[in-house]
């Protein structure tokens, strides 16, 4: 037809002789898309001497594709994240330096051991503190206030994600992230002067009927007690629980609740057996968390504890201390020293955050189907 070269007649009985359109051999378009640009240049011979097409590169007859510029937006933006998470590495190993260098000449002139002593004295002639009481007191009151606030953020989140309606569910999250933006001093104001009437009047109750306890003993007074700063921190801690496990239920994938209740599971069976399972290294790095904030608390619990220097399992007598508070309490009048004794304690509690929150990020990588939904 026309122009189009056609096979000649030796070609069609077996013969060798064929038109110019098919004259390579087999396997001739891959070396030719594997060749050099240069060797495929418009007009440029093909294998076995044919052309590489009228007006194209290669077979396909398109041109070589553009090189990668040697700095473009994505390499910047590339370098810009590299260097923010390098600055947030530096800027902890700067912290890290900056505690031991203040803390190391004051715990050298320690007389006592730091570990272990827990008493406090840092200003005197002859140096003695220790970390004993404080992180005694940092640990328990943090440990109380998770045990009070886990249980109630989970029931709330539960009931945000799968119980109330959206408009509802929304209009409490939202009131209940509000908590994290209220100062931490107002917390502590509230809690001295508002909240420690009944906490008193309760502490005085567990006193008289689970006196025999060693955690409720003692014969007063009460009031500004480990309770009443646990009490603080759990409320504190609240709304960072909740709103992480809220987020943590909403991932479950739907074919899971719907397979439970396909099964004839109630709600709660389906929360228990396909929710709460899926969201369980969600809600410990939650928690972890939410530990994270309460080991570091500071005004709050500097106003309502009664500040002692003792290791004491009673939740409800005056007293208690914590590390941070005790920093914020002692560094007004402390002494070259004491400021050192303050800043050695301060890196104490800076590794225990800093494992806390180590702690969490790698139990929420744990399960790769969990940071891929997350994501």
């Amino acid at each position: 037809m026309g122009d189009t070269p056609q096979r000649s007649a030796d070609a069609g009985t077996g013969g060798t002789r064929v038109t110019h359109g098919h004259e390579w051999p087999a396997g001739a378009s891959a070396r030719v898309a594997e060749a050099p640009v240069s060797s495929r240049a418009p007009g440029g011979a093909g294998p076995g001497g044919g052309t590489g097409g009228t007006g194209g590169a290669g077979l396909g007859g398109g041109s070589a594709l553009p090189r990668a510029r040697a700095f473009g937006a994505e390499r910047a933006f590339r370098g810009l994240t590299l260097a923010a998470g390098a600055t947030v590495l530096v800027v902890i190993a700067a912290i890290a330096f900056f505690l031991i260098a203040k803390a190391v000449p004051a715990l050298r002139a320690n007389t006592e051991n730091f570990w272990t002593f827990e008493g406090w004295f840092p200003n005197d002639p002859e140096p003695k503190f220790g970390i004993g009481a404080l992180a005694f007191g940092t640990v328990l009151s943090s440990a109380l206030a998770l045990l009070i606030a886990v249980p109630v953020a989970l029931g709330i989140a539960l009931y945000l994600s799968h119980y109330a309606p959206r408009r509802l569910g929304t209009a409490l999250g939202f009131l209940i992230d509000l908590l994290a933006a209220v100062p931490s001093v107002v917390f502590g104001l509230w809690g001295r002067d508002v909240f420690i009437g009944p906490v008193r009047d309760f502490s005085a109750w567990l006193n008289e009927y689970f006196g025999w306890i060693p955690l409720f003993g003692g014969d007063g007074p009460f009031g500004r007690s480990i309770l009443l700063g646990a009490l603080v921190l759990a409320i504190m801690v609240l709304p960072i629980i909740t709103s992480l496990s809220r987020e943590v239920f909403l991932q479950t994938p739907t074919a899971n609740e719907e397979a439970a209740l396909a099964l004839g599971a109630t709600r709660w069976e389906m929360l228990r057996t396909a929710v709460l399972p899926y969201g369980r290294p969600g809600i410990i790095a939650a928690v972890m968390l939410g530990l994270g904030r309460a080991l570091g608390e500071t005004i709050a619990l500097a106003l309502t504890l009664g500040i002692t220097f003792g290791i004491s399992f009673n939740l409800i007598e005056n007293g208690g201390n914590t590390i941070a508070a005790n920093i914020a309490n002692a560094f007004g009048e402390a002494n070259e020293t004491g400021r050192g004794a303050l800043i050695a304690s301060g890196l104490v509690l800076f590794a225990i955050t800093l494992i806390v929150n180590i702690t969490a990020r790698a139990i929420i990588h744990r399960r790769r189907e969990f940071t891929e939904s997350a994501a």
